[in-house]
């Protein structure tokens, strides 16, 4: 279930125009606090520490530090926040090395209001948003094929798993949903992980999508 706390958010962008906006757009939602903003990548690392935030919007082109860069950052160092992508550049390389670096979700500043703030929620638990485009450039750069050889395949129960982990469930939710428990279904994930050569839950579902192991 969803925490009933606010989502403590952190703003990066290299624009103020960008940053105000977005401050007082998601000002109006009382389950959202924004907590702190950034001009650059380092920024946001250093806010990371001071603000604790449980989401960070990220740009992904920036001076100083790059969006990518300063999301593999904040992830090493603080593994509990969830970084979403913001960007207008629909570049499959910058996807890319979002979604490596640990990025939940990635999403263009065209967005929908609430399909925003449902990612920058859906972020908080762990659940990957990507948009259409998005998801087709990441799809379109995976080449290892799941089933080949060299990768040992999915079990049944691995791959139910994966096909409730791209419907945005969490681990506790899955364990409800399967009826066994959180451990396990961590258990699953890892191995999941482990066997597609992936880092992210994100990347994984892509890559089941793309070998339709899953549908879309």
């Amino acid at each position: 279930m969803p925490r009933a706390d606010k989502i403590r958010l952190l703003i990066v962008d290299d624009h103020k125009v960008v940053r105000n906006g977005l401050q007082v757009f998601i000002s109006l939602y009382d389950d959202i606090e924004v907590v702190g903003e950034a001009r650059n990548g380092q920024q946001a690392v250093e806010q990371c520490a001071t603000h604790q935030p449980d989401v960070v919007l990220m740009d992904m082109v920036m001076p100083v530090m790059d969006g990518p860069t300063a999301t593999r950052l904040i992830r090493e160092q603080f593994p509990k926040v969830q970084v979403v992508a913001l960007t207008s550049f629909d570049e499959e390389e910058i996807v890319q090395r979002a979604i490596e670096a640990g990025a939940v979700g990635y999403l263009y500043k065209d967005v929908e209001e609430d399909e925003l703030i449902d990612a920058i929620r859906s972020a908080r638990e762990g659940r990957p948003v990507l948009a259409p485009e998005a998801m087709k450039a990441l799809m379109d750069r995976t080449v290892a094929p799941v089933e080949s050889p060299a990768v040992e395949p999915l079990t049944k129960r691995e791959r139910e798993v994966l096909s409730l982990v791209a419907q945005g469930m969490t681990n506790p939710q899955i364990a409800e949903q399967l009826v066994i428990s959180t451990s396990t279904v961590q258990f699953h994930v890892h191995n999941i992980l482990g066997k597609l050569g992936v880092g992210t839950r994100t990347e994984a579902v892509s890559i089941a999508i793309q070998s339709k192991l899953i549908e879309p």
